[in-house]
């Protein structure tokens, strides 16, 4: 049977079909093959079930609630079916699809690939109603870290709604989410060494009303909440089954005013400092000079490691002003005791402090560019949010970086220059196109681009407190991300507005609130 190209179909069938993010090989051939709720997923290996099981799932909202049959038969159904196979001559990510007279065969390179060839399908039968073409697929991804961040200190949001966000982005093929638990408007994971952390450092007495830059008008209303370390168990799990990586945050030694107000002792003059009510930069940041510091963070950090499996723990590290420490005893008799030129070298005393202490646990610290300006250890691992520079640099010292800059990956800028129709953002511009156009290995030499681990966007919450709200701001720049992250070398921006077209019969599909603007044509 010829198959021919997709870019040189002439057809509806061809019209119909595209995928998100753009795959290294798709062609299409004459025929199609009908998927139903009759139609049976066959597994060819047994350690695909959960896989296989939360595809079926997913695509029974499609038909009307109607599961796919999963069976660990190896013989052929009697009518066409879905084989799952591990095949390791593929990379991990790696997959291949076959959709053909004798059915659809999907093999990755682990159960994650398999994953990934599903979720293209998936697209494929919310496209065509069903009536999938006979086609080859082969891809893989060109990064390894492919992220999204939530923040769900300034507005918190419930385990169903976490979940479902994990299921937005799984949708995408995205492998990492970066959970930011701890901040100064409120402190969200339970540590059982320190009770007061959830019971005083959760709640804030009331919430800014307006934009930070400018009002002083507040609601009044206490606001707070927090995850349990059985919740948290669950969302890693949940996660996990989506083969998505959740790499929590603690944030060290600024944006503290959580732990600040629960432990005023981590502070440098013990006062008692209240969990912030406003947004922006705080002076209030954690005393690097006390030993109790550094024996909290460590003890708090041998619970999140319990909880979360992940390789990286992410020490922030971001925004951390030190005048206060110009002004602690305990802080200059440190920068003394230790030989430090500076405050900034006190900083990263404290990082490589935490980073010896991850290392003898198993695993790897992940920090925000500002942890730089000290000095790291070659190990360290930046996230670049202040645009493309801090990781730039760090790449040509040999540190490895996964590039989040704010002048394309900050998901929650405005979407539209004249911000007409737009709900209150925190600033700045990012339309899908521009988000489309990031480069990340743009000054980067063959030798220095091995160190970019990958991409990710970020979405803070300041001003963003309902769900339907949040995943607006996430979509559809998200697609337009996915395919940054996935297919960085085959990017093709003549495909991109078809393809985007189509993924919003996805997010139509599940109901899934997304901005209109880029459809619309606005910019």
């Amino acid at each position: 049977m010829a198959l021919l190209a997709i870019q040189g179909i002439a057809g509806a069938l061809a019209a119909e079909v595209s995928i998100m993010p753009q795959p290294v090989k798709l062609e299409i051939a004459e025929g199609e093959m009908v998927i139903n709720p009759k139609t049976t997923i066959i597994l060819m290996d047994n350690s695909l079930r959960s896989t296989a099981q939360i595809f079926a799932d997913d695509i029974a909202v499609f038909f009307d609630s109607k599961p796919l049959k999963v069976s660990s038969s190896h013989r052929k159904a009697t009518d066409k079916s879905i084989y799952l196979a591990l095949n390791k001559s593929l990379a991990a990510e790696e997959y291949s699809l076959l959709v053909n007279t004798n059915g659809t065969l999907i093999e990755g390179g682990s159960a994650a690939g398999v994953f990934y060839g599903l979720q293209s399908l998936r697209q494929m039968i919310i496209q065509t109603d069903g009536k999938v073409p006979y086609c080859t697929i082969e891809d893989k991804p060109t990064f390894a870290y492919r992220g999204v961040h939530l923040d769900v200190c300034r507005h918190f949001f419930t385990v169903e709604e976490v979940k479902e966000y994990i299921d937005i982005i799984a949708a995408h093929k995205i492998n990492r989410f970066h959970f930011h638990l701890t901040d100064d408007q409120g402190w969200r994971i339970e540590i059982k060494r320190y009770p007061e952390l959830t019971k005083v450092g959760s709640v804030r007495t009331e919430t800014l009303v307006g934009h930070g830059g400018s009002s002083n008008e507040y609601d009044g209303t206490p606001y707070g909440g927090y995850y349990t370390q059985k919740q948290l168990r669950d969302i890693v799990k949940y996660a996990a089954e989506r083969h998505i990586t959740v790499i929590p945050e603690i944030e060290m030694p600024g944006h503290a005013r959580g732990a600040l107000a629960a432990l005023p002792w981590l502070g440098c003059t013990d006062e008692y400092i209240p969990v912030w009510t406003r947004w922006g930069v705080t002076p209030e940041i954690m005393c690097a000079g006390k030993e109790t510091t550094y024996e909290f963070l460590e003890n708090v950090l041998a619970e999140v490691i319990e909880i979360f499996p992940s390789e990286y723990i992410h020490i922030g590290g971001d925004e951390a002003p030190r005048n206060r420490w110009k002004e602690c005893p305990h802080c200059q008799e440190r920068i003394k005791a230790e030989g430090l030129a500076s405050e900034a070298e006190l900083q990263s005393y404290l990082v490589a402090r935490i980073e010896k202490y991850l290392h003898a646990h198993g695993r790897k610290m992940i920090g925000w560019d500002e942890i730089l300006e000290g000095g790291v250890t070659p190990t360290a691992t930046i996230m670049s949010w202040q645009g493309a520079r801090g990781g730039i640099n760090a790449a040509k010292k040999g540190n490895y970086v996964v590039m989040t800059p704010n002048s394309h990956l900050y998901f929650d800028f405005y979407q539209t220059e004249t911000k007409e129709g737009e709900p209150l953002a925190i600033g700045g511009y990012l339309p899908v196109e521009k988000v489309y156009q990031y480069n990340p290995y743009r000054k980067l030499n063959d030798e220095e681009k091995k160190y970019i681990l990958g991409v990710q966007c970020n979405l803070w919450t300041e001003y963003i407190g309902e769900f339907d709200h949040l995943t607006s701001m996430l979509l559809p720049r998200l697609a337009a991300l996915s395919d940054v992250q996935w297919a960085e070398n085959r990017r093709n921006e003549e495909t991109l507005r078809p393809r985007m077209e189509q993924m919003r019969k996805l997010y139509d599909c599940y109901g899934w609130n997304y901005a209109k603007f880029y459809y619309e044509g606005r910019k």
